[in-house]
C-alpha cells in the first residue's frame, strides 16, 4: 500500500495521482528543405501571400485579455518603405497588471500535475510542426528578414525543440531524488521560484522569443514576456499557438514595452524571481546594475540567466582543409546577415594559405545573393533589422575604409533607399587588436589577420584576449594541434568547434551559451537551463517514534 508521502511525490515529481507517467521519446525535428516544386515550399509562399496582404493590429496579452495602449508600427526591413504589421506597448497600468496576473496564476499553475504542463508543451509543439509551420516561417521571413530556409531552422525546428527537449529536461529533473535509509523517506520537490518571472527576448531568433517564457513557465512559474519589437509578429503567433494548445490565462502575459516602464516599474517589484535574457552584453550589464540597486528589496535573489553576443572567432592551422574552411566562414560569417549571436566575425589564417583562400573568399562571397527574401526564395541574405543597425554596421565598414591598417577585400556598401541592406564585407587586417577585429559589430562583416605559420603558438593567446566567450572553431587536420587549442582555448568559447563553423548549434546536441561578456552560460537546450528555473525542497518523513533525547557518547 502506498504511504501518504509517496502518493505526494508522484504528484509532485510526475504529475500522476495513480501512475508514474512517461513522455513519448523525444528526438530533433527533421528539416524540410523547400525546393523548388516541393510541397512545402508551395504552403510557405502560400501563407507568405496571405500575410502580406492582411492588416496586423497585434494588442498586449494579459491574463487571456487583449490589450491596446500605445500604437507602433514594425517596417519591413528588406522593404522598408512598406508596415508588416502594428503593434501595442503596453503603459504603466497593462505591466502592473500583467505582474499582478501573473503573481495570482501561479499557485494553480504550479500545482497542475506535470503531465498536463507537458501536454500543452508537447502539443504545442506539433501544432508548430504541422498547422502553423507554414505561417510561422512566414512571419519570421517578413519581420525578421530571415530566408526561408534560416527561418525553418530557428523558427521551424529550433522552437520545436526547445518545446519538446524542454519537457524531457524536465522530467529529467523531476527524476533526481536523494537515497533513503532504514526508517526514513526523502523525496525533492522541483518547485518554481517564488515570485514572477521576466523574459526579455531578442529580435534574431524566433525560437529564442518562445523558449525564454515558456522554459520557466513549464517548471510552474508564471511569466511576464517582453519581446523585441522586430520579432514580435512572429511571437506573437507563437503566444497564440500556445494558447490554442491549451495554456491558461496568466501564465504568460505579453507585454511589449518601452525598456524604460521594465526598468521603472517591473524590474524593482518586491516579488521579481527571475530574470531571462538575450541580447546585448550593455543591456544585460543594464539589468543586473538594476537589480542590484534593489536587491534589499526583494522577497529573495532573483535568478539572472544571460545569454550576451560574441566576437565569435576561426582559428586556421596550416594543416586544414582549405574548402572546409572557406565555405564554414562564408556560411558562419553572412547567414542571417551575421546578426546571429554566434556568427563567426573574426579570423586568424597563416600566410601560407591565405593566397589561396582569400581568392576563394572572394570568389564565393561575391556571388551570395541578397534582396528581399519573402518575394525571392533563392536569396542568401536579407536586409539587417533596422536603421539603428544598419547605421552602426555601416559606421565599422567606413571606419575601415579610412584606416591605414585595415583593407576590404570584398563588399563594403550599404543602400538603404529600400531596405537596410548592407553588402557581405570582409576586411583584412594587419594590427591583430584592430575596431573591427576586437569589437562586436552584428552585421555581415568578417576581419581576417593574417599570421606567419612559425607564430601559430602564439595564436590562441590573442584568441582568448576577448572579452566574450560565445563560441569559436579551430580548423585543422593535425590532432596533436587540436588537442593543444582545445586546451589552450579552455575558457574561449562556451560552444566550441572543430573543422566547423562557429553557429548552428541544435538543441539536446549543442547545449547553448558563453561566459565573460557573452553571458551567464546557463546552456539553453539542456537540462541546466531548466534547473535554474525551479528552487529544490527536500523533504525527509521519519516513521519511527523519538522516545529518547540523549546519544551513547553521552553515557
Amino acid at each position: 500500500m502506498k504511504t501518504s508521502a509517496t502518493r505526494v511525490a508522484l504528484r509532485s515529481f510526475h504529475g500522476g495521482r495513480c501512475s508514474n507517467y512517461r513522455i513519448p521519446e523525444i528526438v530533433n525535428e527533421d528539416f524540410l528543405h523547400y525546393a523548388p516544386g516541393s510541397k512545402e515550399r508551395a504552403d510557405v509562399q502560400a501563407s507568405i501571400k496571405k500575410m502580406t496582404s492582411e492588416e496586423w493590429n497585434i494588442p498586449c496579452v494579459v491574463n487571456g485579455e487583449e490589450i491596446r495602449d500605445i500604437e507602433m508600427e514594425r517596417e519591413i526591413p528588406h522593404d522598408n518603405q512598406k508596415t508588416f504589421c502594428k503593434y501595442h506597448y503596453a503603459s504603466k497600468d497593462t505591466l502592473q497588471k500583467a505582474v499582478n496576473t501573473s503573481l495570482a496564476a501561479q499557485k494553480d499553475w504550479a500545482r497542475m500535475p506535470f503531465q498536463h504542463r507537458a501536454a500543452i508543451w508537447l502539443k504545442a509543439a506539433d501544432l508548430m510542426a504541422t498547422k502553423y509551420r507554414a505561417d510561422i516561417l512566414a512571419s519570421c521571413m517578413i519581420g525578421q528578414s530571415k530566408t526561408v530556409w534560416q527561418a525553418e531552422i530557428d523558427a521551424a525546428v529550433e522552437s520545436i525543440d526547445f518545446l519538446r527537449f524542454d519537457v524531457k529536461f524536465a522530467q529529467e529533473i523531476y527524476d533526481i531524488q536523494p537515497i533513503s535509509v532504514e526508517g526514513t523517506w526523502n523525496f525533492m520537490d522541483h518547485r518554481p521560484l517564488e515570485g514572477f518571472c521576466l523574459s526579455i527576448t531578442p529580435f534574431n531568433f524566433t525560437a529564442i522569443g518562445i523558449h525564454l517564457p515558456t522554459a520557466a513557465a513549464l517548471m510552474g512559474n508564471t511569466v511576464v514576456w517582453k519581446c523585441s519589437d522586430a520579432a514580435v509578429h512572429s511571437n506573437y503567433l507563437c503566444l497564440k499557438i500556445m494558447e490554442e494548445a491549451g495554456l491558461p490565462p496568466g501564465v504568460i502575459n505579453f507585454c511589449p514595452a518601452d525598456p524604460s516602464l521594465y526598468n521603472d516599474w517591473v524590474i524593482p517589484r518586491k516579488e521579481l524571481a527571475g530574470v531571462g535574457f538575450t541580447g546585448s552584453t550593455a543591456t544585460f550589464g543594464h539589468i543586473w546594475q538594476e537589480v542590484g540597486k534593489h536587491i534589499h528589496s526583494y522577497n529573495g535573489w532573483p535568478r539572472l540567466v544571460g545569454e550576451c553576443g560574441g566576437k565569435n572567432f576561426h582559428l586556421v592551422h596550416e594543416s586544414a582543409d582549405m574548402e572546409t574552411v572557406m565555405a564554414g566562414t562564408v556560411r558562419g560569417t553572412f547567414e542571417y546577415q551575421g546578426q546571429k549571436c554566434s556568427a563567426t566575425s573574426r579570423m586568424y589564417v597563416p600566410e601560407s594559405m591565405w593566397p589561396e583562400l582569400k581568392d576563394r573568399l572572394v570568389e564565393e562571397t561575391s556571388k551570395l545573393k541578397m534582396g528581399n527574401v519573402h518575394e525571392d526564395l533563392s536569396t542568401f541574405m536579407g536586409a539587417v533589422i533596422d536603421e539603428k543597425a544598419f547605421r552602426k554596421i555601416k559606421s565599422y565598414i567606413d571606419w575601415a575604409k579610412n584606416d591605414s591598417e585595415s583593407e576590404i577585400i570584398v563588399g563594403g556598401k550599404c543602400d538603404d533607399s529600400q531596405g537596410w541592406f548592407v553588402e557581405p564585407t570582409i576586411i583584412q587586417t594587419s594590427n591583430p587588436h584592430s575596431k573591427t577585429i576586437t569589437e562586436e559589430i552584428f552585421g555581415p562583416v568578417l576581419t581576417v589577420f593574417v599570421y606567419p605559420n612559425k607564430d601559430f603558438k602564439s595564436m590562441p593567446a590573442l584568441v582568448d584576449s576577448s572579452p566574450y566567450a560565445l563560441t569559436g572553431s579551430i580548423f585543422a587536420k593535425d590532432r596533436a594541434v587540436i588537442d593543444w587549442v582545445s586546451e589552450e582555448l579552455i575558457h574561449s568559447a562556451g560552444n566550441f568547434y572543430v573543422n566547423d563553423k562557429s553557429t548552428g548549434s541544435i538543441v539536446g546536441q549543442q547545449p547553448f551559451g558563453g561566459s565573460r561578456s557573452s553571458g551567464t552560460n546557463d546552456k539553453a537546450g539542456s537540462a541546466a537551463f531548466m534547473q535554474r528555473w525551479c528552487s529544490p525542497r527536500s523533504t525527509k518523513e521519519n516513521f519511527y517514534p523519538l522516545r529518547d533525547i540523549s546519544y551513547p557518547s553521552m553515557a
